[in-house]
């Protein structure tokens, strides 16, 4: 036998295989042989289909999330929250933005892009770009409690450690305001 003849045997056999009736005989073979147990095809698992399910769930046990911003001196201040009167500005959130916006310009860095200033129920997100440094920054004073910091190539030097150092203590300050508006918003339900 050929070469020519052995390759066109071996794909035959390989078509035959992959594509024909020996296959799926063979498999009904073995599954009955080995008592295995399969689902059909409408009870598979479907990942994306379970999710899309689970959020629609959600969404009606739920009612959607409100939100209203407003703008203060520059920067924006977006209060999240299920209800109507949850969602008004009151004094104290104003004096404590236009403050967190002044002191951070004071104490971590002149030249900053603010992005919104997010309050929840129970959670303050703030983020921004030190422009100066080219650094990113968020912090969070609720599940995911911190501040946090992106960049590229990142030079190590004396002026970024000090800029750390003052994001860090500017943290502590951001933590303690924001977490006293939580709780007096929560007090005038």
């Amino acid at each position: 036998m050929s070469n020519y003849e052995e390759i066109k045997n071996l794909l035959k056999a390989s078509k035959n295989m992959l594509g024909g009736t020996k296959l799926m005989n063979e498999e009904i073979r073995i599954k009955n042989q080995y008592g295995i147990i399969t689902e059909d095809m409408e009870t598979q698992i479907n990942p994306m289909k379970d999710v899309e399910k689970k959020i629609q769930t959600d969404t009606e046990k739920n009612p959607e999330e409100k939100k209203r911003a407003y703008r203060i001196s520059g920067g924006i201040l977006v209060i999240h929250g299920m209800e109507e009167d949850k969602l008004q500005l009151t004094t104290d959130d104003k004096t404590a933005f236009q403050e967190t916006m002044d002191e951070f310009l004071t104490d971590v860095a002149k030249i900053t892009d603010f992005n919104k200033l997010n309050v929840y129920e129970n959670n303050v997100e703030w983020s921004g770009k030190i422009t100066e440094m080219d650094i990113e920054f968020y912090m969070s004073i609720g599940e995911n409690n911190g501040v946090y910091i992106n960049g590229d190539m990142i030079k190590l030097d004396e002026e970024f450690t000090n800029m750390v150092t003052a994001l860090k203590t500017f943290y502590e300050k951001f933590k303690s305001k924001w977490s006293k508006i939580i709780t007096d918003r929560k007090k005038t339900k």
